[in-house]
């Protein structure tokens, strides 16, 4: 039987390859003297506004509390590099990859790799790649991220946010009670009563036992109270969703709204004139709306029958041509094609500098590159004697990386009827792929091919980055499918490693991937009814929460004090991921990536500084860095003080009597299903419906957006939805300034038009000659750079222009225009210089186009107005938004239904919140609710 530490305190178990300073544990109890010994060490403040976030970046120069080793410190980057840089403005290395799979790379981001010389700093001191932070530089501070607030208000923003926060949750429980009153007046179900235990007595009038120890206890402990469960209401409503439930609008008969959803449908096959055959079609897909189906319920049973065509395999390997050759010590070697073909991993991807020239990276690859040579006869010169490979500094990878660069090149190149043509090849050989029939339902199927064989590179410090994903057979993939169903044949000479009919399951193929030894699914695509069900459970599940938590907050907030360790570490825990949006982490083996959550927090991620702040400082999900420096109520703040108590030291837990598992099946005694991780799409759900309760959006499509983005960047605050300010955040700016002063500058010229003629008009104008000036940001200079900018912009559409004519001309068998032709377009871009150039030397501007007239300029002045003051909100909400991961909060956290209310109570097209995969994604939130539906 295989051992788990997942019922094991952290402080017994091994602590992500750190050993731990000896067995530092804390005490089973807390004796009041302590208690009493802190409150005097530390007088409390007045009690604490529910918790946001003061800043996200490294902090200096601050009294914190000592420890008695450095914190978090991590080694820097040692360049193990044989001293080439091939880096290039774009990665093209990851072209045949799916987007989703790719690393998004500013062009501005040119971060520096280099060894630090800070390596004996704290972690706090540096920031995330490991250079040293500006002296007197401070982080940015939360009120970077204003929400629209004025100038002249006295009231800081973090205190403007926090009681926003305060009003919004006493809103929760005002609302939670009101719903369990709703619901306990409803008819009680009729149900077997045992004898009264005590058990519906509330847990913050129950008293705890001193006999507690990690959480168990010898007699009748709060915690075993609690584990048996708390009050349920006698409600029918009780196992249904929010959504079902008497307090929520009744949905629509789903057989009428079937009907009309057909009748709509025929309509649209008869005003379209299509034929009968795709009228036949049309109807076999009628729209399924499984959110109005109540037999769709959460059995086991996911299909009763089930047909696809099984996976695509990435095309076998291509050996280079004899010319190209890796260098080994200048000396060009042959490889065994296995052994040529990783040596192309690494070769193929040399621009991508944040990868090539990471040490572990290079270990990790030159590692398995080395085992790939033992196994296939190692390396030779051009004479056949074999070649020792043993120092990765004398391997030349460059002939490689421009063989496959000249690829790139040629592949991108091509004209694009060849591209369109390849295209098409590609989709026809995959279309078989695409979908699947599910209970007789064509349904698309997401992730049909094979991940290729390369280097695995992973997020963040991964240890394993730089490793070799190998090629996956079909020995390695087992099929699920339906038992009458015909098994998809394996490639020829090959077989499957097993064909299951699993209908618990939603996954059509699997196999094991030798990095981690996780398991790929083949799934549904996310605009499918078994991943939309998923969403939608997810959703419900966090609205179910809603009729809990005022219940839920009593009690850890009671609990902060209780005598038993392990009880005050679990409300302390709580209480963090509560009101800050931490994970409940789980622990690592010691070949994962050391990431933390709240409950495997260590001693040196935490650092206190009185009298209640709480600096986080950690490897998070995917190994980014999270930092977080956050205000915190003063007894949590004692407590983490406890916690950390010597002798207790780095490599130490803080939460060292509780478990991810033992805080989950706790959270699951007030409702069941209940977890961690459904606070955080909770509160960002609740905080987004309140906003939008109270909301009055007036004005253009551009300003609701931004009234939407700005309630969205409070729920994003509110909730600590933060990312870092990207590199080419600036850059951005100053293009989308530029693009608006571009406007500004056109605006000038329609008015000097209008001048033109009428030259009385600036006299007899209203407005006065001031309307007529240049507008103050635009000088000559930049004047002359803009219409350099102009004329080169119509050179490049001319030119573009003449070669996608020539193109289709090829293309349908006709002669190609000479280049004469071109020259001859290229004139209007010579005369346009030649107009900026009067323009510049005389100040002013003829009257252009057809029949111009004023009434006709006044119009154009009107739209450029439009334009300029859609674009200034536009700059406006992307500078706001430049530390707050606004589409973290949209896409995973904020009921999607919320937005339709939004985009339907304001008019506005859904299209401008939901791209067209989160609208298929979401199809059930747009089809499921009007402007009345509440979260």
């Amino acid at each position: 039987m295989s051992s788990s530490d997942d019922d094991v305190p952290l402080a017994g178990r091994k602590s992500n390859g750190v050993k731990p300073n000896g067995n530092h544990k804390s005490a089973d109890t807390i004796p009041k003297s302590l208690d009493k010994a802190m409150d005097a060490a530390n007088k409390p403040t007045k009690h604490a506004a529910p918790g946001i976030s003061i800043r996200n970046g490294p902090v200096e120069d601050m009294d914190v509390d000592q420890q008695p080793g450095i914190n978090g410190k991590r080694k820097g980057r040692a360049n193990m590099s044989n001293g080439v840089s091939y880096k290039d403005a774009s990665d093209d290395s990851e072209e045949d990859e799916p987007l989703s799979k790719r690393r998004r790379v500013s062009k501005n981001n040119t971060r520096d790799d280099s060894p630090s010389d800070s390596d004996d700093a704290p972690l706090v001191s540096k920031n995330v790649w490991g250079k040293v932070i500006a002296a007197g530089k401070k982080p940015p501070n939360i009120k970077e991220t204003s929400i629209g607030e004025s100038e002249e208000s006295d009231v800081p923003l973090q205190e403007k946010l926090a009681k926003e926060k305060a009003v919004i949750e006493q809103r929760a429980a005002k609302e939670a009670k009101a719903i369990r009153k709703d619901e306990a007046k409803a008819p009680a179900k009729k149900r077997s009563k045992k004898p009264d235990s005590g058990d519906d007595e509330p847990l913050v009038k129950k008293k705890a036992t001193k006999a507690q120890i990690n959480g168990a206890s010898k007699a009748t402990p709060k915690g075993a109270k609690a584990a048996k469960g708390v009050k349920k209401e006698d409600s029918d409503d009780d196992d249904k969703p929010l959504a079902k439930s008497s307090s929520a609008k009744k949905q629509k008969d789903p057989k009428a709204a079937q009907s009309k959803v057909k009748k709509e449908t025929k309509g649209k096959s008869l005003k379209n004139e299509d034929t009968e055959q795709d009228r036949e079609a049309e109807d076999e897909e009628e729209e399924y709306r499984w959110w109005e189906d109540p037999t769709k319920g959460d059995g086991t049973t996911k299909w009763t029958t089930l047909e696809h065509a099984g996976v695509v395999f990435p095309p076998p390997y291509e050996p280079l041509p004899r010319n190209v050759k890796l260098l080994y010590d200048g000396r060009p070697v042959s490889l065994a094609p296995e052994a040529e073909e990783v040596a192309t991993f690494f070769g193929s991807m040399l621009n991508s500098t944040h990868n090539v020239e990471n040490p572990t990276f290079q270990k990790n690859f030159f590692a398995d590159f080395q085992e790939i040579l033992k196994k296939t006869g190692g390396a030779k010169d051009k004479d056949g004697s074999k070649v020792e490979i043993k120092e990765f500094t004398k391997c030349d990878f460059k002939p490689i990386f421009e063989y496959f660069d000249a690829q790139r090149a040629e592949k991108k190149a091509l004209p694009a009827a060849e591209k369109k043509k390849l295209k098409a090849e590609k989709d026809v050989v995959e279309a078989p792929y695409m979908y699947c029939t599910w209970d007789g339902r064509k349904q698309k199927v997401g992730n049909f091919r094979v991940e290729p064989p390369g280097l695995f590179r992973g997020r963040g410090e991964h240890p394993k980055t730089g490793r070799v994903k190998k090629r996956v057979k079909p020995e390695q993939i087992t099929i699920n499918i339906g038992k009458e169903a015909e098994v998809p044949p394996a490639p020829e000479g090959h077989q499957w490693k097993e064909v299951k009919h699993d209908q618990e399951g939603t996954w059509l193929a699997m196999w094991q991937e030798n990095i981690n030894n996780a398991y790929k699914y083949v799934m549904l695509a996310a605009n499918s009814d078994v991943k939309g069900q998923s969403d939608y459970k997810k959703f419900e599940k966090a609205r179910e929460l809603k009729k809990h938590i005022d219940r839920i907050r009593e009690d850890y907030t009671l609990e902060l004090k209780d005598e038993v360790m392990a009880n005050r570490q679990r409300a302390t825990a709580v209480y963090l991921i509560d009101k800050f949006a931490l994970r409940a982490g789980n622990e690592k083996g010691d070949e994962e990536a050391d990431t933390v959550g709240c409950c495997s927090l260590k001693f040196e991620h935490v650092t206190l500084k009185p009298p209640n702040t709480v600096i986080f400082d950690f490897l998070g999900k995917d190994s980014i860095r999270f930092y977080d420096e956050v205000a915190v109520d003063t007894q949590v703040f004692k407590n983490l003080k406890i916690f950390k108590k010597a002798p207790k030291a780095d490599g130490d837990e803080i939460f060292d009597r509780l478990t991810t598992t033992s805080l989950n099946k706790h959270l699951s005694n007030y409702m069941p299903g209940l977890t961690a991780k459904v606070f955080r799409t909770y509160n960002a759900s609740y905080t987004m419906s309140t906003l939008l309760r109270d909301m009055k959006s007036e004005g253009s499509i551009a300003e609701k957006i931004k009234d939407y983005n700005d309630a969205n960047r409070k729920v994003a605050i509110l909730c600590n939805h933060k990312r870092t300010v990207t590199a080419g955040h600036g850059a951005q700016m100053e293009k989308l300034g530029d693009r608006i002063k571009g406007l500004k500058y056109q605006k000038w010229r329609v008015k000097q038009m209008m001048l033109d003629l009428d030259p009385k008009l600036k006299k007899k104008d209203k407005r006065g000659p001031d309307f007529y000036e240049l507008d103050e940001d635009l000088d000559q200079d930049w004047i002359k750079e803009h219409q350099k900018y102009l004329i080169e912009e119509q050179r490049q559409k001319i030119e573009k222009k003449f070669g996608k004519d020539n193109e289709k001309r090829k293309a349908e068998g006709e002669k190609e225009m000479k280049h004469k032709e071109l020259e001859e377009r290229l004139e209007v871009a010579e005369e346009l210089a030649q107009k900026f150039k009067k323009e510049n030397k005389t100040g002013k501007v003829e009257a252009e186009g057809r029949g111009p007239t004023v009434e006709k300029l006044e119009q154009q002045l009107e739209k450029l107005d439009q334009r300029i003051q859609n674009m200034s909100f536009q700059a406006e909400d992307k500078e706001n938004n430049k530390e707050v991961a606004l589409g973290t909060s949209k896409i995973n956290y904020i009921d999607p239904r919320l937005t339709v209310v939004f985009s339907k109570k304001f008019n506005v097209p859904i299209e401008k919140f939901f791209s067209k995969t989160l609208r298929e994604k979401f199809d059930w939130a747009v089809k499921s609710v009007d402007e009345d539906w509440e979260f």
